[in-house]
């Protein structure tokens, strides 16, 4: 607390005050309450408290003030907060200055070195980037995205392991499973229609221009050229209309109050397009717009240059870095650098605070960025996309990926789950905005969907897949019944370590979600296949 004019000051607490004690300059006092817990108030000049059973008042004072929970009665704990008091941060500043990392600039005031608090993350990060630091193993504080651990010095360096984007999958597809894919290729191409979409949701929409860019690429994959024009002109006249401003029913609007891209409906009922138009969910609806775009501007360079200035619009909505020459936008409007994952919500208030449902189309959203800087040879466009795709992984793995005897989080939390539903700033829910907590098989789902060569990198640790898998299976037997396109998500995923098992179950699925297809199941399940 800075305090610039002379002013008397109250502190009220509902807990009891045990004792209180100050130093001899009264620069330093120690309160102790009834909940067990133990503070340091800090003053960078005299000052007078006395206190109440609930209240502490002082005479008039100015100048700073810093109050910090001691972590336990360990008096070496009590020594590292009073070392560290008198230098305190006023602002800190996180600059993407080369592909795969992210560092933080501390500007501090007063004298001494600096101590902050890291999350796991965090301390991950910096241990692997090149730093002036010293990490404080054993100050801890407990906190919901689990144990912060003292930092000291005022310049922090968190780098990723490199992460490189692919059209294509990774290890390639066997001559020998060509012919099942290109005879369900064939279908699925056939089965395009632009005048036969009914929806005019903008996420719904997005998804089906997606799920034909995949399977643009899969006859790439697959050196089968006969389907690609038809998927290009499917594209062409899907993505042209929303560019364009031409689509029947619902398009893309730049709103200037707040600095986006909203869509018509979002513009009138703050509901629609899942709240598009009060900013919920950007980056997951324009990332399948972006992955569309990337793909036929890869085709067809021409159609590309055409229509830069709209795509590079779009995916500046929530990938802009620098509000100066771009102040249309809002700097990273879905990513938040501190806690090194995005949050879905836009402008509504929740007790809970901030929140993020589905990771994966996230990682999507710049995966499909990367993409788009490599269509059109931008090279800082694909060092940002994938530089955030991977920190967007880490984030990912670290908090919604709840592993077999993980201590991150609570016991019983963990015994029970494998994977978060909806992750909050304040609370850890295993429900889904749109299913209950024993849809198991949606929670898997919405961490997966799409599924494109990315996925990969998110699910690469294959004993946390056969965890998340088996503890999803018996959900599918479900009184009810469960939507045959969740059970192809649950399928791809145990198809990572059990191929043979995985690729009959998904033969015989009848249907598939809207953003997924039999060709792209089966190319991932052929993708996993070892050399």
């Amino acid at each position: 607390m800075s305090v610039t004019q002379p002013t008397p000051l109250s502190i009220t607490t509902i807990h009891s005050i045990l004792s209180f004690s100050s130093n001899d300059s009264n620069t330093k006092y120690t309160f102790q309450f009834n909940n067990g817990q133990t503070w340091l108030l800090y003053a960078t000049s005299p000052i007078k408290l006395n206190h109440t059973l609930s209240e502490i008042t002082s005479n008039a004072f100015s100048g700073i003030i810093r109050i910090a929970l001691l972590p336990d009665s360990d008096s070496k704990h009590e020594a590292v907060l009073d070392k560290y008091s008198s230098c305190y941060p006023v602002s800190g500043k996180a600059v993407f200055r080369e592909p795969f990392c992210v560092e933080y600039n501390w500007e501090k005031k007063d004298s001494g070195d600096l101590l902050l608090l890291a999350h796991p993350l965090h301390v991950q990060l910096l241990r692997n980037g090149d730093n002036d630091v010293k990490i404080l193993e054993d100050l801890k504080y407990k906190s919901i995205d689990g144990d912060l651990v003292g930092v000291v010095g005022d310049s922090w360096v968190l780098k990723t392991d490199p992460l490189f984007v692919t059209w294509h999958s990774i290890k390639g597809i066997k001559e020998e499973s060509h012919d099942e894919i290109v005879s369900a290729l064939s279908k699925d191409v056939e089965s395009l229609d632009s005048s036969s979409i009914t929806t005019t949701e903008s996420y719904f929409y997005g998804k089906l221009i997606a799920r034909a860019a995949r399977l643009v690429l899969i006859a790439e994959e697959l050196n089968y050229p006969d389907v690609i024009p038809k998927v290009r002109n499917f594209l062409k006249e899907t993505i042209e209309p929303w560019l364009e401003g031409t689509f029947s029913g619902n398009g893309f609007l730049h709103d200037e109050k707040w600095g986006g891209i909203i869509t018509q409906k979002g513009s009138t009922d703050a509901g629609g397009d899942f709240g598009f138009g009060i900013y919920n969910d950007h980056h997951y609806h324009l990332g399948y717009f972006i992955y569309g775009i990337a793909v036929l501007t890869k085709l067809d360079p021409a159609w590309g240059r055409k229509y830069k200035p709209q795509a590079y619009s779009i995916v500046q909505d929530f990938l802009n870095l620098d509000t100066k020459l771009n102040s249309n936008y809002t700097r990273l409007r879905c990513f938040d650098p501190y806690v090194l994952h995005s949050w879905a919500g836009g402008l509504t208030e929740f007790t809970d605070g901030r929140n993020q449902e589905s990771t994966s189309e996230a990682v999507s959203a710049y995966y499909s960025a990367a993409l788009m800087g490599l269509a059109y040879g931008d090279v800082p466009l694909v060092a940002l996309g994938s530089t955030l795709t991977a920190l967007e992984i880490e984030g990912t793995k670290m908090w919604w990926h709840v592993k077999e005897g993980g201590t991150l989080y609570e016991k019983e939390f963990t015994q029970e789950n494998r994977v978060m539903g909806v992750l909050w700033s304040n609370k850890r829910d295993t429900g889904l905005w749109f299913a209950p907590a024993e849809w198991k098989e949606c929670r898997l789902g919405i961490q997966l969907l799409p599924l494109a060569p990315i996925s990969e990198a998110i699910f690469s640790n294959v004993d946390f897949v056969k965890e998340l898998v088996e503890w999803t299976l018996p959900a599918l037997d479900r009184e009810g019944g469960v939507g045959e396109g969740w059970k192809g998500f649950v399928y791809a995923l145990e198809g990572v370590y059990d191929n043979e098992s995985a690729l009959q179950k998904i033969r015989n699925l009848k249907g598939f979600d809207g953003g997924n297809s039999l060709t792209n199941l089966l190319w991932w399940i052929h993708s996993r296949s070892d050399e």
